[in-house]
């Protein structure tokens, strides 16, 4: 077996095992890792064991938030899992989420007519080259006092974190398109707009959806970070006040769960990207 030969090719059940080892070395490194410290210290809360992540688990599924009334011993099942603590800050961060995923809409679109049109171009490109350099986190304390502390303030962080990068990447993948295209679209008759919409968008909008794609994860740090800061609910609010009681019973499957969410939409951004556009295949 040449692992480092260039034109090797693994067979199928190989490369599900080897797609499979690390997680499974993880997995087992803390387990070992856990057992040793709790045998030292029984009372030790840095490395939780399974039971303890279970039943943390359990608790932030089927129980309100500390600051929420309590349930009815007459709840039912659904009504437990919709008052849940876990329910409540997944529905308070996927609706911040979704809200600054719209925003960056208008941002593709002027990143695309940035590109296509020269007075566009010049009034915004340098700017937007010197916004883009600003680190975002350095302006929470000026949303803060302009936007206060509630949504407008955490969504804005977000759009300013990211819109610029996206804006930009958008641009040059429309500078990219080649001219002669451009050409042949006129003298075929169509307008401006067509150009812009019919022949150029259509042609990069799926490396735009890549490109938002691999933002997500900085999507979410931006609003971890106003979370953290100002708020009374969300994953991030939640981990934030639990590493006070160094509930990581808690904070390890809450860490999960953000992973498996922001996993299961760039595993759906992939799959409409190729819906949308069979012919694509990323160079």
């Amino acid at each position: 077996m040449q692992l480092f030969a260039v034109n090797a090719k693994p067979g199928a059940t190989v490369s599900l095992v080897l797609s499979w080892l690390l997680f499974a070395g993880g997995i087992v490194a803390y387990f070992q890792v856990s057992r040793d410290r709790h045998k030292d210290n029984p009372e030790d809360r840095v490395m939780p064991t399974v039971a303890q992540m279970v039943q943390g688990m359990s608790d932030a599924l089927m129980k309100p938030a500390e600051e929420d009334e309590a349930l009815p011993e007459t709840a039912t099942l659904s009504q437990k899992l919709m008052g849940s603590m876990l329910w409540k800050d997944t529905v308070a961060t996927s609706r911040r989420f979704a809200i600054s995923m719209a925003l960056l809409v208008p941002a593709v679109l002027l990143g695309l007519h940035m590109g296509l049109f020269p007075y566009f171009g010049a009034f915004f490109l340098r700017f937007l080259l010197f916004f883009d350099k600003i680190v975002a986190l350095s302006l929470l304390p000026i949303l803060f006092i302009a936007f206060g502390i509630d949504e407008l303030s955490k969504i804005m962080l977000i759009v300013i974190g990211v819109a610029p990068t996206v804006i930009l990447d958008v641009y040059n993948l429309t500078k990219g398109v080649p001219q002669e295209q451009v050409v042949k679209a006129f003298t075929l008759g169509a307008g401006d707009f067509d150009i812009a919409y019919t022949v150029v968008l259509k042609q990069i909008l799926p490396r735009v959806l890549n490109s938002i794609r691999l933002n997500l994860k900085a999507v979410m740090l931006f609003l971890f970070a106003g979370e953290m800061i100002a708020s009374t609910d969300g994953l991030a609010y939640r981990i934030a006040l639990l590493r006070r009681h160094m509930g990581m019973d808690v904070i390890i499957p809450y860490v999960l769960w953000v992973a498996l969410l922001l996993f299961v939409v760039d595993l759906v951004m992939r799959v409409v990207n190729n819906q949308l556009h069979p012919w694509f295949r990323e160079a």
